[in-house]
């Protein structure tokens, strides 16, 4: 388990815990007018306003990222109802430092030659809104939140939504 880069405000730490052991988010990307949304690994071990994800250098999304660098990253843990989304501006990047500080072995599924693979690059995301919702997940809230509703005619509201500007 990584730890909370103790330097990051409340804020961005709440968002960091709310991620980290989130291994997929779905990246959105404009193409021609449209929005596109594919899954993405996540590839850090702290948050600071940046996110990381490898890619090949030729990859479609790199081209609408070059075009149009506002992006959406959004991460779901359904299990523990916690939800994420950040904005923020994309770039490519192909510096082997970079690259060799965010690898792991397991990107070798799509990069076999390694770091050293022409292809591979990252696509660095700094972000600059996001905002989060972390309800409870237990049965016993769900069971409460709907009896509720069913009393009231009002829906509950557990659980906490901020907006959080980041960068």
């Amino acid at each position: 388990m990584t730890e909370i880069n103790p330097s990051a405000d409340s804020r961005t730490a709440k968002l960091w815990a709310m991620i980290k052991d989130i291994r997929i988010a779905m990246l959105t990307t404009e193409d021609d007018g449209q929005l596109r949304s594919r899954p993405m690994a996540a590839s850090q071990t702290d948050f600071d306003g940046t996110l990381w994800f490898f890619t090949r250098a030729g990859a479609r999304k790199v081209g609408e990222v070059a075009a149009h660098s506002r992006v959406n990253v959004s991460y779901a843990d359904a299990a523990h109802q916690n939800y994420v989304s950040l904005s923020g501006e994309a770039r490519l990047v192909r510096a082997p430092e970079q690259i060799k500080a965010h690898w792991s072995e397991g990107m070798r599924t799509w990069f076999p030659k390694g770091v050293s693979d022409p292809e591979i690059a990252l696509l660095k995301v700094d972000v600059r809104q996001a905002e989060y919702w972390d309800a409870p997940s237990s049965t016993m809230v769900y069971v409460a939140g709907y009896a509720k509703a069913l009393l009231t005619g009002k829906p509950p509201h557990p659980g906490e939504n901020e907006k959080v500007e980041v960068g």
